[in-house]
């Protein structure tokens, strides 16, 4: 067991390791990996700091890098994120060393990602990009010993691509989230059921015959809108890219600025990645009762101290449902403090789903670990063997083959002698 590590409560490690378990049976793909990891051992005496939320999936993950061979460090990339009994677990079952408490304050986040980092890693795994972002800032001196990191989220990508744009960033990141078998499963099915399970969960409202404004027509969005008029929702999109709006409008969502939307929605979840995309003039237009959430990434979507200073109260009325109560009477509620609903309230995505994205870290960190030292100081993309790998051992994982090209038709395909 690791002599350091911060977590709520050891006993609470029974449940953790059941809920692992749980999961695993969900996740052949990174079994298998971790199943190969575990003979071959090519992650021996790798270090590894990783900044991910700590789910039962994401102890899956932890343990497939240990049996590679590698030392990990574990903490959260969300205060609310964190299912305490999985960390209990991780420390005391497989001695992993983790720091992460569900609700701590902002002090004690930071505080935990140095902890983390003070494993000097080798490799940085992300979601979000916290452990980049304190590497560049404040503990510089670790970069000569990083041969590179990964990404997991459409946020911490916008992040690490300026940085490199700019010149500043100082080791070579893969882009976990750009992988096909990443964001076309993970952003779009994971997030779509996962948010609208933190939701109800925290509400227990019924969502057919709402208005439900989603802000944001990427892969998310797009995943939430689906599962939102499956539910019986009537579903409005607002966007800032008119061709993203134009697909939001032939899936058949009626699309209108949010200065618009926010007059008439009844539930609001911001999926964009941005800052303030919820304000001042959109809590003012509101009707009575409406019920605002965040499943982009960071709780700035929302502007929280706008709504704050619009209250003449505040009330928690429920677990991850806090009343506010504007001059005039009308009540808005926000959930789970603007955080991600999906994990606060909820689980995050279906062990299935992770399934994907993990093997995805995995074999980036395999990746990293042996072609690392050549790469410029960028980001890229999960190499397209990888990704269609993963993709393989997915679609034998669940029964289903595809066809295979014939000679003739490879040749058909690549050269052009062939007309019409």
């Amino acid at each position: 067991m690791p002599k350091n590590y911060d977590v709520k409560d050891l006993k609470l490690a029974k449940a953790g390791t059941l809920k692992m378990e749980w999961a695993a049976e969900s996740m052949p793909v990174l079994r298998s990996i971790q199943d190969k990891f575990a003979k071959a051992k090519p992650l021996k005496g790798l270090r590894v700091a990783a900044c991910l939320h700590v789910t039962s999936e994401t102890g899956i993950l932890m343990q497939t890098l240990k049996a590679g061979g590698a030392e990990v460090r574990l903490t959260a990339s969300n205060p609310l994120s964190t299912q305490d009994s999985v960390a209990a677990a991780l420390v005391k079952n497989f001695g992993i060393a983790v720091f992460a408490i569900n609700g701590e304050d902002n002090r004690t986040y930071y505080r935990h990602i140095n902890q983390a980092l003070d494993v000097r890693p080798q490799i940085t795994m992300d979601d979000g990009a916290d452990l980049v972002s304190t590497i560049h800032s404040k503990r510089r001196a670790l970069l000569k010993g990083i041969i590179g990191g990964t990404e997991e989220t459409t946020t911490g990508v916008i992040r690490l691509k300026s940085m490199a744009r700019n010149k500043v960033l100082e080791y070579p990141i893969i882009a976990v989230n750009d992988a096909d078998t990443k964001h076309l499963f993970d952003n779009r099915y994971g997030t779509g059921q996962s948010t609208i399970d933190g939701i109800l969960r925290a509400t227990n409202v019924l969502l057919a015959g709402l208005n439900f404004v989603i802000a944001g027509y990427g892969w998310c969005g797009r995943g939430l809108a689906l599962r939102a008029r499956g539910m019986g929702a009537k579903v409005i999109v607002t966007e800032i890219d008119p061709i993203k709006a134009i697909e939001a409008v032939m899936d058949g969502f009626e699309v209108m600025p949010m200065g618009r939307a926010a007059a008439i929605g009844d539930v609001f979840v911001t999926v964009t990645g941005n800052k303030g995309v919820i304000r001042r003039e959109h809590f003012k237009a509101m009707k009575n009762g409406a019920i605002v959430a965040n499943s982009g990434h960071f709780n700035v979507e929302i502007d929280i101290p706008a709504l704050k200073a619009l209250a003449k109260s505040k009330r928690r009325v429920r677990d991850f449902v806090d009343e506010f109560t504007l001059r005039g009477g009308k009540k808005v509620s926000l959930l789970g403090e603007g955080r991600l609903i999906n994990l606060a309230a909820a689980e995050g995505h279906p062990a299935m789903v992770m399934d994907m994205s993990f093997a995805n870290q995995a074999m980036s960190t395999l990746f990293l670990r042996r072609e690392g030292k050549k790469l410029a100081k960028d980001v890229f993309p999960v190499p397209k063997k990888i990704d269609e790998a993963i993709a393989r051992m997915k679609l034998g994982s669940m029964g289903a083959k595809i066809d295979v090209l014939t000679a003739d038709q490879k040749k058909y395909l690549t050269e052009w002698q062939e007309g019409t």
